[in-house]
Parts: structure tokens; C-alpha cells; sequence
């Protein structure tokens, strides 16, 4: 059982304190065989954390320099936060289309404001992560379904891949919606404003990686990057209007407040919950895909609190919004490494590059940092268990694909408002038009079971017996009464009573409450007893909390359904065999 909390009026202990640090608890556990491993770890990952931070920077709207000031410090962040011993964290492609649908249209144009807006971004993601994890709400991303999920990931690749697909062919494009610029690129490539030395860098980067993935142990992405660059310096190619990267600022991200003024700050607080949202969702799937396989338990709440102390730490020092990476993961892990200190030395080794030789990166081209996005988002497509869903369960297909075209159609931020909002009504949905069934006693099986299933299931004379599916609130109240009524409607014989099996209602409001007092009523003016069998206690309390004792009066609970029958059989003195 986990320890609770120390109560707020003892004075804090060093235990106390630490367990809000899991990165200085895995300090106290270290052993110096690791290091070795973690450093080694930490500088292969480094080979990926420059061309993805770069590369997504520039997805995001933002410059590339950016991209390693948002791998640098949330690296370091997590590191002391994050409960995860084998999480990277930083720049991801599945937040890019959210940055850029508040970056593009409230900067004009002006880079420093896009990343202020980014910081922004990052600070309200931040915060929103780490209140909730003090809150201890890490269970809400449970609440968006694997159809929804699948649903808006596959619509934010398609509009990472339709923003970044102009950039292979040197074409700028102003954001107005992916069906908007998907038309727009087409145009431009039919009226011959593409640049076609900046697709052959493109696209041949592209084919390159996906060629190399194949090969897991490769650093396909540097590899690629690396001739890439080569190519443009080698044969002059930015004369020919291939658009590189340029100079980066020699230097390390400073302590910023971002804060504009006269911007939409709805838009900005709108955008970095959705971050939130979108980050924890990933964020947590992967950290208990890596505690299961290494066995070992992640805290969820603390997994909320490490994202959170990440992207308030990105937006604090020049970066923007952050998730875990299922990229650069595998590869730290693949690499050997055995705790956070590899993103630590990752960090450490992109500062030193910073300081030390920041013109390495001047002749990237453009079009390959493109085709570093694009290879990712392919990955975020979904089509083989889509293909599962549509089999078995073809109304959560269809809800997946409302989110996706929600997403395509609308851009990433209104998309996922329509991915939670569809989210939140499947979950209600259940229980505002839950299934109820009619019991009788069929023979060959024990208990009591739905008659429409067993057509030939024998009714206890006098007796109906009505199983609600639900809990009882505000939205299905009515709708039992109407069921229950209509029941009683249908049954063969008279009816004396009416028992409810009440196991699976767990929980009545006030309003079910008072439906319940005036059915009571209705029923008693038509010599009709209303009872209850294998309602449980805290439902139980609430009846005599809401005063429903006082109406319904008398014995009216059962243990089971079975005594509840012996019982009704006994009381009316009824002839009837089970």
C-alpha cells in the first residue's frame, strides 16, 4: 500500500521532500557501473536531439535555435522530476500543428514573437500539468478512448504532413487550414513556383530515412542530416534557393518572463491545455510502456508534475511546449542507458555544441529538416487497428473518424476541443442510455437472467424483476421510471412487486432521488410494492441521507436477488418453484 501523505501540520522531513524529487532518490540508488552506460547513452542520443530539435522548431513555427533551447532545459527539468528512469523528453511532432495554430496567426510574421507565444504556450501547459498532478487528476487521460485517441493523432499528422510537405519544394504557404494550404501548395506547384533542387534535397532525405529505419542500431536521421548538409555546401545549393538554416546564436538560453501584450490570450491559454492534454496522453502511455518492461512503477500524478516541471522549465528559458519522444526513447534505450542521467549528459552535449561550434548547422537545408517531420508524423498514423475497430465495434470507428475529420478540417486546437467534447459524451452516453433487462429463471442456469435472452426463462407470477445497468442521475431518471413502468405494462400476471437488482447502480442523485420517491408513490397507489436486492451500502446511505426511508417505509432491501424472491414468495404466499 502507498504511504499517505504527510500531514500538513508536521514539519517536513528530508523523506518528505524527496519524494516530490525522484531524481535525487535515484542519486541515492546509483551505482557507478551505470555510469559508464548512461554517458555512453547520453551522447548517441545526442545525435538525434539536435536534427529532431531543429527539425520540430521549425514545424512549430519557431526558429531553430529554439528547438535546442526546448531540448536543453526540459531534459534537465525531468531529470530531477520525472519518476521515469529512461523517458527523453522534448520538441515532438504531435504538438507541433497545436504551436503552430497559435504561433502562425497571432505573431505576423515576427520570430520573436512566435516564441514568446510558444513560451507562453509551454507555461500554461506547465502549469496546467503540474496542478494536476498535485491534484492527483493523473487518471483523466484515461478518459479519452483509443478510437478518439487514434482519431486525433491521425488528424495532427495529416496537418503536420500537409504544413511541412510545401517546405520539400521551397514553397512558403500561410497557414488558413489544412484543406486551405493543401489547395494553395497545389497551385503553387501547377503555376511552377517549386523549387525542385530543394525537392530532390527533400525528398531524397526523406526516401533515405525511410529507407534506413529499417535498420534500428543506425542514427538514420544524423546519417541523412549529415549528407544532407554536405550536398547543399558541397554544390552551392543555397544559391539555387535552397533555404538552409543559417547562422544559430553562439550561447545558452537565458531566464525569460514571456508575457505579449495585445495578443489573444484565450487563444494562448486554449492552446497550451490542449498541449496538456495531448502531452500527458503520450506521455503517460510511454512511461507505462518503459515501467512495464522494466519493471518498475511510475506514479502517474508525478509523471503529470515531471511534464509539467518540463514545459514550465522550456517556457521559463526560451523553448516551447514539450512531450515525451517514442522516437528518441528506444534509441536512449537501445544505447544501454539505466537512468535519467543520459538525458543529462544529451543536454549537456547540445550545450557544449551551442558554445563550442554552433556553425556545424549553418548549410541544414530546410527541406531536409522537413523530411525529418514528415518521417515522424508518418509514424503517427493509425490504419491497422482502425481496421480492427471497424470489424468489432463500428460506431467507435466512426467516432474516431469525427474526431480525425474534426481535426483536418477545423485545425489541430479546434480539433482536439471536438476530440474531448466527443470523448466526454461517450463516456456519458452509457450511462444516460444504459441497457436494463426483464429476469426470469431459465432452466439449466443458475440465477437470473434477461428474459429477451432466454425467451423461454420462467417469470416468478407477481413479480417483476428489473436490473438497471447504470447508475441513477439527473440524465437516465426519467428514463427508468419510463422502463420500470412499461415493464410492469408487459408483465403476463398482476404485479405485486417490483424488485430492482441494484448491484450495478452505484450511485444515486438528487434527482433520480426524487423520481424514486414519487415512482414509490405511483406504485403504492396501484398496490404495487417497490423493493431492492444487492444494492450496496454507500447507495444505501444515500437513501437515508436523501430521506427515500421515510417514503418507501418497511424492509424494502434484499441481499440478493435469489432471497428476494423467497422473500416475495413468502410474504404473498405465492406457489412457485425456482
Amino acid at each position: 500500500m502507498r504511504p499517505e501523505p504527510d500531514s500538513p501540520a508536521s514539519p517536513p522531513t528530508a523523506s518528505s521532500w524527496l519524494r516530490w524529487l525522484p531524481g535525487l532518490l535515484m542519486l541515492k540508488q546509483y551505482r557507478l557501473d551505470w555510469l559508464p552506460k548512461d554517458i555512453a547513452a547520453g551522447l548517441v542520443l545526442t545525435s538525434m536531439l539536435v536534427p529532431v530539435g531543429i527539425a520540430y522548431a521549425e514545424a512549430s513555427g519557431v526558429r531553430g535555435i529554439y528547438g535546442l533551447y526546448a531540448t536543453i532545459i526540459p531534459l534537465l527539468a525531468y531529470a530531477l522530476f520525472g519518476p521515469s528512469r529512461i523517458l527523453v523528453l522534448g520538441p515532438d511532432s504531435s504538438l507541433a500543428a497545436l504551436i503552430l495554430a497559435v504561433v502562425l496567426p497571432l505573431s505576423g510574421g515576427d520570430p520573436l514573437r512566435a516564441i514568446t507565444l510558444a513560451s507562453m504556450m509551454a507555461v500554461v501547459s506547465g502549469l496546467v500539468c503540474i496542478l494536476a498532478g498535485l491534484l492527483r487528476l493523473g487518471f483523466i487521460t484515461e478518459l479519452l478512448s483509443t478510437p478518439i485517441r487514434y482519431g486525433y493523432m491521425n488528424g495532427i499528422a495529416l496537418v503536420v504532413l500537409i504544413a511541412q510537405t510545401p517546405k520539400l519544394f521551397g514553397i512558403s504557404i500561410d497557414g488558413e487550414g489544412p484543406l486551405l494550404d493543401l489547395w494553395h501548395l497545389v497551385e503553387a506547384i501547377a503555376t511552377g513556383k517549386a523549387n525542385w533542387y530543394s525537392f530532390a534535397v527533400g525528398g531524397g532525405s526523406l526516401a533515405l530515412i525511410l529507407l534506413l529505419k529499417r535498420f534500428e542500431r543506425l542514427p538514420s536521421i544524423l546519417i541523412v542530416v549529415i549528407l544532407a548538409t554536405l550536398a547543399v555546401s558541397f554544390f552551392d545549393l543555397s544559391s539555387h534557393g535552397v533555404k538552409v538554416l543559417g547562422d544559430l546564436p553562439q550561447g545558452l538560453p537565458t531566464f525569460t518572463l514571456p508575457w505579449l501584450s495585445g495578443v489573444d490570450i484565450a487563444t494562448v491559454v486554449l492552446g497550451g491545455c490542449a498541449v496538456a492534454i495531448v502531452s500527458f496522453a503520450d506521455t503517460s502511455v510511454l512511461s507505462r510502456t518503459y515501467a512495464a518492461r522494466t519493471q518498475t512503477q511510475v506514479d502517474p500524478n508525478q509523471e503529470m508534475i515531471g511534464l509539467g516541471a518540463a514545459n514550465l522549465a522550456a517556457g521559463l528559458f526560451q523553448g516551447f511546449p514539450i512531450s515525451s519522444s517514442s522516437s528518441r526513447t528506444p534509441v536512449a534505450e537501445a544505447a544501454g542507458s539505466k537512468t535519467q542521467l543520459t538525458g543529462v549528459v544529451g543536454a549537456l552535449a547540445v550545450a557544449a555544441l551551442l558554445l563550442v561550434a554552433p556553425d556545424l548547422l549553418r548549410y541544414l537545408p530546410s527541406s531536409a529538416l522537413a523530411a525529418v517531420v514528415i518521417a515522424a508524423v508518418i509514424g503517427l498514423f493509425e490504419f491497422t487497428d482502425l481496421k480492427r475497430i471497424y470489424r468489432i465495434q463500428r460506431w467507435e470507428f466512426w467516432l474516431s473518424m469525427a474526431c480525425f475529420a474534426g481535426v483536418a478540417v477545423f485545425g489541430a486546437i479546434p480539433g482536439i476541443g471536438l476530440a474531448v467534447g466527443i470523448a466526454v459524451i461517450e463516456y456519458l452516453w452509457d450511462g444516460w442510455r444504459p441497457h436494463y433487462a426483464i429476469l426470469g429463471r431459465a432452466d439449466g442456469v443458475r440465477g437470473f437472467h434477461d428474459v429477451k435472452r432466454y425467451p423461454q426463462a420462467r417469470r416468478v407470477p407477481g413479480l417483476v424483476l428489473f436490473r438497471w445497468d447504470a447508475p441513477l442521475f439527473f440524465a437516465n431518471a426519467e428514463l427508468f421510471r419510463e422502463c420500470l413502468l412499461e415493464a410492469i405494462a408487459e408483465s403476463p400476471t398482476p404485479v405485486r412487486r417490483v424488485m430492482v437488482a441494484a448491484e450495478p447502480v452505484t450511485s444515486i442523485d438528487v434527482t433520480s432521488a426524487d423520481m424514486l420517491a414519487e415512482l414509490c408513490k405511483t406504485l403504492r397507489a396501484r398496490d404495487i410494492e417497490l423493493h431492492f436486492a444487492e444494492m450496496k451500502d454507500p447507495v444505501k446511505d444515500k437513501f437515508k441521507r436523501f430521506g427515500l426511508l421515510e417514503v418507501f417505509g418497511g424492509n424494502i432491501f434484499q441481499p440478493t436477488v435469489g432471497a428476494g424472491v423467497d422473500d416475495y414468495l413468502g410474504d404473498h404466499g405465492v406457489d412457485w418453484t425456482p
